[in-house]
């Protein structure tokens, strides 16, 4: 006999959707960014879409209007820069109200290997990390003034947590930076950081860690090397972010915190 769901019991598609939530994305115009902002608005999100080219945030804000429902609209944040940060967030939180979810995903490179970076240049990249975490907290002490509940998802990368193929970039390319590996790795450890003390005030904290997404200046001869070295042989389509971005987003990944996702195709499954 077929049993009824218990009446407290959400239903699946009440756990995966993010209607009434408003979610701000920081590096939302770029090659992921702009997949997962479109992830977003479609599970009924309203997006704030985040870039350091205010530009560049309002044409893919127009964007999201025509496929989606939701006032969805850009403010200009550059993350290495504690003053835009401040400003960006507060623009943010002034014209929507209020901010559910946070997806860290905005990134300054730098291409310098272990053989030429400069002491600048790694400092540098490691400012990613302060501007990730100078906007997290001013997530957090928003949702804990509202008394709300907060999703904050922060953007690592398989290469936190293993080293990179030397053989994969030789004659190719520089090999993945060193400050790089070192932000990435400072990321997914920030993320088990911030869950355990921020749990108590409602705010969930997990990293979404991609494996091998190339974009599309990337050599032919690089992505053949690197499908060798992916058990499913091929690389990633940024499309395939928005399911698990919207899966830590949402209710559907209540009772997880402090977790590292890796969406890597089993790169770091051997």
């Amino acid at each position: 006999m077929h049993e009824s769901r218990p009446a407290m019991e959400p239903a699946i598609g009440d756990l995966f959707s993010l209607r009434g939530k408003t979610a701000l994305i920081t590096g939302a115009s770029g090659h992921l960014g702009a997949a997962m902002a479109r992830g977003l608005a479609e599970a009924g999100a309203r997006v704030i879409v985040s870039s350091r080219h205010l530009e560049k945030g309002e044409t893919l804000a127009a964007e999201l209007r025509e496929f989606s429902e939701g006032n969805h609209f850009a403010v200009e944040i550059d993350h290495l820069q504690e003053s835009s940060i401040q400003q960006g967030f507060s623009a943010a939180l002034s014209s929507a109200g209020q901010i559910d979810v946070m997806v860290n995903n905005g990134h300054a490179p730098s291409a310098a290997d272990w053989r030429s970076v400069t002491g600048d240049e790694f400092r540098q990249q490691l400012e990613n990390l302060t501007g990730y975490f100078l906007l997290s907290r001013l997530f957090r002490d928003q949702i804990v003034s509202r008394k709300a509940v907060g999703s904050l998802i922060l953007v690592g990368s398989m290469y936190g947590i293993v080293g990179s193929y030397p053989d994969v970039y030789e004659g190719i390319c520089s090999p993945s930076p060193v400050a790089y590996q070192a932000l990435k790795g400072g990321i997914v450890q920030m993320t088990r950081h911030l869950a355990v003390y921020w749990a108590k005030d409602q705010v969930r904290v997990n990293c979404l860690s991609p494996g091998p997404f190339p974009g599309p200046q990337v050599p032919g001869e690089l992505i053949e090397r690197l499908e060798r070295k992916c058990p499913l042989e091929r690389m990633g389509s940024p499309a395939e972010l928005k399911g698990p971005l919207v899966f830590l987003a949402s209710a559907a990944s209540s009772y997880m915190t402090g977790q590292n996702l890796l969406i890597d195709g089993g790169w770091t499954a051997w």
